[in-house]
């Protein structure tokens, strides 16, 4: 890609603030936010925060609003169009949720600090107790590692896979609450209510069960 024209709509900035911009734009696209306490995202966080405005007005073009966590050297993205949806089948969709309720939970009630801990068999415990009726529907070792390297992608979670999946390690980020942006434990449990009232009670094949509900991908 040949660089933007010294008299261009990006002449002003000297090229190398215009490719940190770019970089940016494109991790948003691809990753939805930049984690500043990863050492390959620190000098591009500290750019960005030190050229905060520039940077949000480019974003808004593209319908993403930015959210600053300076504490944690966070930025994230968050969609404010359909044009940044992503359509999730249902086993990824409950495996969200329960994220959320443990990432809640353990705030809340726990006092914990972010990012919170958990292992592949608890996540899988949790999904069994919390949507019994959908236990068809929970995901196998390899499909559940498919979705958490998705949410690792879109910076939502660190995993660590392990030999023993059910050793795997999955540290919950708070980006995820504001890819689920619940309000309180409250309007969890009424979503987790509409899963549980709206699926069949027989499928011939659970795997290709897709669900209809948009969640907002950090872009």
């Amino acid at each position: 890609m040949n660089a933007p024209s010294d008299s261009g709509l990006l002449g002003r900035l000297p090229p190398d603030d215009r490719e940190r911009l770019g970089q940016a734009l494109r991790r948003f696209l691809s990753h939805g936010s930049i984690l500043g306490l990863e050492p390959s995202q620190t000098d591009l966080y500290h750019w960005c925060h030190q050229n905060r405005s520039l940077v949000e007005e480019f974003s808004a073009l593209l319908e993403l609003q930015l959210h600053w966590e300076h504490s944690d050297r966070t930025v994230q993205a968050v969609p404010q169009g359909a044009s940044f949806l992503l359509h999730l089948k249902l086993d990824a969709s409950l495996v969200l949720l329960v994220l959320w309720y443990e990432f809640d939970t353990a705030i809340r009630d726990r006092g914990e600090s972010p990012p919170i801990r958990l292992t592949a068999q608890q996540l899988n415990d949790s999904l069994a107790a919390k949507f019994s009726p959908l236990r068809r529907f929970q995901p196998s070792p390899n499909r559940l590692r498919e979705i958490l390297t998705l949410a690792q992608r879109k910076n939502l979670i660190r995993f660590t896979p392990d030999p023993a999946p059910e050793n795997s390690l999955i540290e919950i980020l708070p980006t995820l609450k504001r890819v689920i942006p619940f309000q309180d434990i409250e309007e969890w449990t009424r979503n987790a209510d509409r899963y549980l009232a709206s699926v069949p009670d027989s499928d011939p094949n659970p795997s290709s069960q897709t669900d209809d509900v948009e969640v907002d991908k950090d872009a």
